[in-house]
Order: C-alpha cells, then sequence, then structure tokens
C-alpha cells in the first residue's frame, strides 16, 4: 500500500511488522533477525529502511483507506508497531479514513475466541464492503 497505493481501493493492514528498524526490540522480534535483518547492521540499515512501511509513508500521497488492526496483549507483534503506522498515516494529511482497530483481552492469532474473532471480521468487512461502496 505505502509503495504502490494506486492498487488498492481499500487496505486491512492485519498485525503490521511495520516498523523494520526497530522490529527486533520488541517482544520476540529478535528472533526474525534471521529472516529480515537488522538495522544496528549498518550494511542492512539502508535496505531495511527503504522497504520499512512506517518510514515510508509520504505526506499528502493518496492513500486509500485504511483499516490497521492489532491487539493490546500480543506477544509477538507489539501493537506498538500498529499504532505507529497507524499514527504516520494520520498524520501524512490525506483525505481518506485511517482507522485503527484495537482488539482488548486477547491476542491477535491462535487461542482467540470465536466470538472476537466473528467480532472482528464483521468489522473487517464492514469496513471493506463501505469503502468499497458495496451494499
Amino acid at each position: 500500500m505505502v509503495q504502490r497505493p494506486d492498487l488498492y481501493g481499500a487496505v486491512v493492514c492485519r498485525v503490521p511488522v511495520a516498523d523494520m528498524l526497530r522490529y527486533h526490540r520488541f517482544t520476540v522480534g529478535r528472533f526474525w533477525i534471521s529472516e529480515y535483518g537488522s538495522a544496528d547492521d549498518p550494511a542492512q540499515f539502508p535496505f531495511l529502511y527503504r522497504y520499512s512501511p512506517l518510514h515510508n509513508v509520504v505526506d499528502g500521497a493518496p492513500y486509500p483507506p485504511i483499516m490497521v488492526t492489532t491487539a493490546d496483549t500480543g506477544d509477538r507483534v507489539a501493537p506498538g508497531m500498529a499504532k505507529k503506522f497507524d499514527a504516520r498515516l494520520q498524520a501524512a494529511g490525506h483525505s481518506a479514513p485511517v482507522l485503527i482497530r484495537v482488539e482488548t483481552k486477547a491476542g491477535h492469532g491462535a487461542g482467540k475466541p470465536l466470538s472476537k474473532t466473528i467480532e472482528e471480521d464483521a468489522d473487517i468487512f464492514s469496513f471493506i464492503f463501505r469503502m468499497l461502496g458495496v451494499e
């Protein structure tokens, strides 16, 4: 979405690892260094910076409507990632809706109660249908 906003009518960004420069400093992110690399390594920093969603939001860009989701008790992807990304998109000053949905009293993956999964999916589908004009 950040790289090619023209491709999307609406976006649901679920539990994003959005800060590629600091992801490894929170929760279990340090275990992902072998997959993503580390901004602490001067040779890897430029690569991570180029594709880090948080660091590549452009002020005034025509981003599509977006709903970012997270869980306040997420222990794999730090909830701050989604919150920072959402805040940065809001600060970018474009006219499309920028929403965040924070699940409470449950994580974002396996083990989430079915009732919460249904509520989240209903919110997501409602957002998509509304943004795309589907009745």
